[in-house]
């Protein structure tokens, strides 16, 4: 059995990898510029060289992970963990950490110092998953993992990318087309050409055509990544001398390193089973390694795997990304890439993506617990709710309008309440979303099982993270007893272990029968069933 580094079918993968990781280093880039004014030294010569590093060792720690597993296994199919810069801890590390650093000093130097230190340090708790991550993947339901895995793909990934698509629709149609007929339809195109690369070009071409794409030189040169170590030891004094920062960066890494164990049993319903504390470990060591040598942002297991296995991508699709990004940090060319080629033209994959991780969870869970995976979507919906409602108020103070209401100000919750808007449900549910969405998920997986004791184990564990602010809370704190949405989940648990004291009787259903009989594989007999409940 010989399992190739490189083939044919790596080539759609390693568009649509090259594509999530280019998106995430263009939007650190212009941010770190145009909104942080951090200069070209700082962004192109530290933060993408620290990066391109991180996302290196990972790379090559996971394909050599993918050999040793097809060798174990004898397989030729085995498909290598996608691994790159966080998409969401991302956006917090830019907007929570290293902005308010910058909007309250007015240095980006420092705010940079600052930034690689909260990676050194959120690599640390990272590691820690490590420890713990196996047990939690042994206890957690998978529609719990899957579900809160699907709602982020649907509202960051797919519900994002696809705005982007219409923001652009001449480069956007372009790419998408291509997309749909090469990956969804599964058509080859002419000469064999990968449709991901085929989108890109075709749309790039368009965005020339039009002026939405340049060629510009703006960036390019020469950056040998180097250790930062006196500026991660500013920014750790910094650290330790405002404690209230810890409050952001130990949720959001909890939140890191239980995405890499749900992106882990992704890869394990698609077929490829990986060790999730090796993982969690190795990411660990990487957003450590990045902040060391300039990047602050955490890396993680990407989500995706089921995407890239579809693809029948094996190992040299990420390797080939790892390799790229590298000589493009080294020379500068990801600031030549972000001026050709046009936001619009990278999003369908990223849309393509995304509903591919909702596809694969709903078709590696058994039909009955089909509703905890859906369950476990509302904490996410409200989540980008949430920002898009920050991003709203940010954008009025940068018109400069004055007084513009935070977004919890008992004023404008009341005003907002007469539009139907509900701020404190919204901004409740959309705090710690990823945890409150897998324990919801995990809940529902329990009752439907019939499994009512580890249900109620998982109310009360909610109600104990809700009283220490892990989940529906903006901050870490001391226990608060008095919080009603932690008493909701106790009542929660306390009528289900009432309504246990009794004999347990399902209602048995038509649906229930339904679900049985495609559960078993019977189609002609569930086929009568739906005939019988359409009549």
């Amino acid at each position: 059995m010989h399992y190739p580094i490189f083939s044919k079918n790596d080539l759609n993968g390693f568009w649509a990898l090259f594509a999530d990781t280019l998106a995430n280093l263009l939007i650190i880039s212009g941010v770190c510029r145009f909104v942080f004014n951090m200069p070209n030294d700082i962004v192109f010569g530290r933060i993408l060289p620290g990066a391109a590093i991180s996302i290196m060792i990972g790379i090559g720690v996971y394909v050599w992970m993918a050999q040793r597993l097809a060798k174990r296994e004898n397989r030729t199919d085995v498909t290598a963990l996608p691994y790159g810069i966080s998409t969401p801890v991302m956006f917090v590390y830019l907007f929570a950490v290293i902005g308010p650093i910058y909007w309250s000093t007015n240095d980006p130097l420092l705010a940079w110092q600052v930034g690689i230190a909260a990676g050194v340090i959120g690599g640390l708790v990272e590691i820690s998953g490590a420890a713990i991550g196996p047990w939690l993947q042994r206890v957690t339901p998978r529609a719990g993992m899957l579900g809160t895995l699907s709602g982020i793909s649907l509202v960051f990934i797919a519900t994002v990318a696809m705005a982007r698509i219409y923001e652009s629709p001449l480069v956007g149609f372009t790419s998408l087309a291509l997309v749909l007929w090469g990956m969804v339809g599964r058509f080859k195109l002419p000469f064999g050409l990968p449709s991901g690369l085929a989108a890109l070009i075709a749309a790039t071409v368009v965005a020339l055509a039009i002026g939405e794409s340049t060629f510009s030189f703006d960036g390019v040169g020469i950056y040998i990544p180097v250790p930062y170590v006196g500026d991660l030891m500013v920014g750790v004094n910094y650290l330790l001398a405002n404690p209230e920062l810890f409050a952001i960066l130990i949720p959001v890494q909890i939140y890191n390193f239980i995405e890499t164990m749900n992106n882990v049993e992704s890869a394990e319903a698609a077929g490829d089973k990986y060790p999730v504390g090796v993982c969690q470990l190795t990411d660990g060591i990487g957003t450590m390694v990045g902040g060391l040598f300039g990047s602050p942002f955490p890396t993680t297991v990407y989500i995706g795997h089921p995407a890239y296995k579809r693809m029948k991508a094996r190992s040299g699709y990420a390797l080939g990304v790892g390799i790229v990004f590298m000589v493009g940090a080294l020379f500068g060319l990801v600031a030549f890439l972000g001026n050709l080629i046009p936001p619009a033209a990278v999003a369908p994959i990223l849309v393509f993506v995304g509903i591919s991780i909702i596809a694969e969870s709903f078709r590696s869970c058994e039909p009955k617990h089909h509703i905890a995976i859906a369950i476990a979507f509302i904490p996410h919906v409200s989540s980008i709710i949430v920002v898009k409602w920050g991003s709203v108020a940010n954008a009025l103070r940068d018109m400069g309008l004055e007084n513009v209401p935070n977004l919890l100000d008992e004023s404008f919750v009341g005003a907002m309440m007469t539009q139907g808007a509900h701020v404190v449900g919204q901004s409740a549910l959309a705090n710690g979303a990823i945890v409150s969405g897998m324990l919801w998920g995990a809940f529902t997986a329990f009752l439907v099982d019939g499994k009512v004791r580890q249900a109620q184990i998982v109310a009360i564990i909610a109600a104990v993270m809700t009283s220490f602010g892990i989940i529906h809370d903006s901050a870490l704190h001391w226990p608060v007893l008095d919080n009603p949405i932690a008493w909701g989940y106790v009542i929660l648990a306390a009528v289900l272990w009432l309504a246990s004291r009794y004999p347990l009787e399902r209602e048995e259903s038509e649906l229930t029968e339904l679900d049985d009989r495609l559960q078993s594989g019977d189609a002609s007999n569930a086929s009568n069933i739906t005939d019988t409940q359409g009549s």
